[in-house]
């Protein structure tokens, strides 16, 4: 199937993907019901545009160009060009779960690990799970994953299991002009605690791809989870992916996310602090150039009393790419005793490049300590004229002040490997500009 031109008929297409697809998406009875119901949901907002307020940056009709249709299962020679590309992105001493094209790879995964428990989401689509696919009605790409969604990885660690290794989930684009759609669940377990890695690559001749991602992670009551999300797809792929956490009490909770490929890019946390006492610390970091988009949308909903949440944002933008932050702290009247604050910095490298920074406050209780501000602005003259004065390269310097500046954010990592990884792709990203 042609991939049908987005900006003249975007419901016709996406309703033609899906009908296209329809017969190889697991699941019957119920589930089919739950796919229908979320493509409905979706054909009522159709893809997101810059009337609607949260995606006015962002605005998928024109930037996305054309809707996809999904990937086929991958072949041989797929499985062949998705082994080079883990051998650059695995983490040593990491359970690896592999989607290949949207497919999980059980060859190239470890499903055996202690302490914790490993399904694929065909696997419970076909037993009957249509809970899996429950929708948010609010927001059509989330509707639009439930609807398409071919697979994905449920994990689950039992109550008060430390799981000694991390957890990378790696999602790996092998194929050209496709889509891909899947859906994880995490779970933890009361007292439990896991690290966790996702990782989206491009195989050697992959481009022009969509990928529609969803994980829903649930955090018991004192556990423990620390994540963290690296997004270097194919300059020219398309990346939206809705992350659903959802916090018990007394529980800790560290996210971090950094995008440097995509053209287009949206990571959108939606994050609800459900338990008294829980702690949320979450960190992002965007480095684009040439003209990507990268889109970071944040809203963080302290629901019960006494939680504490802190969100802090880096972006460094070349050339005429474009950065946005959207971040949203929402305080429930019974709330109490809230303490959350957000902070986003933008560094603009020249004159062509764009940040918009939006951080919002919606507070409902009277009892709460909350804040948020916003900068942008060019690299200290003096700073370069220092460093240049002792010998260093224009390039150079810049390049020192940058891992200085997107240092700040990467520090909320509490996992020191987990920093590394991060402070490594963004040393690549240097390098590259260099």
């Amino acid at each position: 199937m042609d991939a049908v031109l987005a900006n003249t008929d975007t419901a016709g297409a996406v309703e033609r993907v899906f009908a296209v697809a329809r017969d190889r998406l697991p699941g019957a009875g119920k589930v089919a019901d739950a796919r229908r119901k979320a493509f409905e949901a979706f054909k009522r907002a159709g893809l997101p545009h810059r009337r609607i307020e949260q995606w006015k940056y962002t605005d998928l009709r024109a930037l996305m160009r054309e809707v996809l249709p999904l990937a086929a299962a991958p072949d041989s020679a797929a499985l062949e060009r998705a082994r080079s590309a883990l051998a650059a992105c695995a983490i040593e001493d990491a359970a690896k779960l592999v989607l290949i094209d949207g497919v999980f790879a059980a060859d190239l995964s470890d499903v055996a690990v202690t302490g914790l428990t490993v399904r694929t989401l065909r696997e419970a689509l076909e037993q009957g799970g249509a809970e899996l696919l429950s929708s948010n009605a609010s927001d059509a790409m989330i509707s639009l994953n439930a609807a398409l969604a071919t697979d994905g990885i449920m994990v689950e660690v039992a109550d008060g299991t430390a799981l000694s290794r991390a957890i990378q989930i790696i999602h790996v684009a092998t194929a050209s002009r496709s889509s891909t759609v899947t859906r994880s669940q995490v779970k933890l377990g009361k007292a439990a605690q896991a690290r966790l890695v996702e990782s989206f690559v491009a195989a050697e001749g992959a481009k022009h791809y969509q990928a529609n991602d969803a994980v829903i992670i649930s955090v018991g009551d004192g556990a423990e989870l620390s994540q963290v999300r690296l997004m270097a797809d194919s300059v020219d792929a398309v990346n939206v992916t809705s992350a659903m956490l959802t916090v018990g009490a007394k529980a800790k909770v560290n996210v971090f996310n950094m995008t440097t490929g995509g053209a287009v890019s949206r990571f959108q946390g939606f994050v609800t602090l459900a338990g008294e006492g829980s702690q949320l610390l979450v960190g992002g970091v965007n480095l684009l150039k040439g003209a990507q988009l990268g889109d970071t949308t944040l809203i963080v909903d302290h629901a019960v009393a006494e939680c504490f949440s802190r969100e802090m944002f880096r972006a460094v933008v070349d050339e005429r790419a474009h950065s946005v932050f959207q971040g949203r702290i929402i305080v429930r009247p019974d709330a109490q005793r809230t303490d959350g604050k957000m902070m986003t910095r933008a560094l603009l490298l020249c004159d062509a490049a764009e940040a918009d920074n939006k951080p919002e406050l919606e507070i409902f209780a009277d009892d709460v300590t909350c804040g948020h501000g916003a900068t942008a602005g060019a690299l200290d003259d003096n700073l370069l004229f220092y460093l240049r004065a002792r010998g260093l390269s224009e390039k150079h310097a810049q390049a020192l002040l940058i891992e200085a500046f997107v240092g700040e954010a990467i520090e909320t990592i509490a996992d020191e490997n987990f920093r590394e990884l991060a402070m490594a792709q963004a040393e690549r990203w240097l390098g590259a500009r260099s």
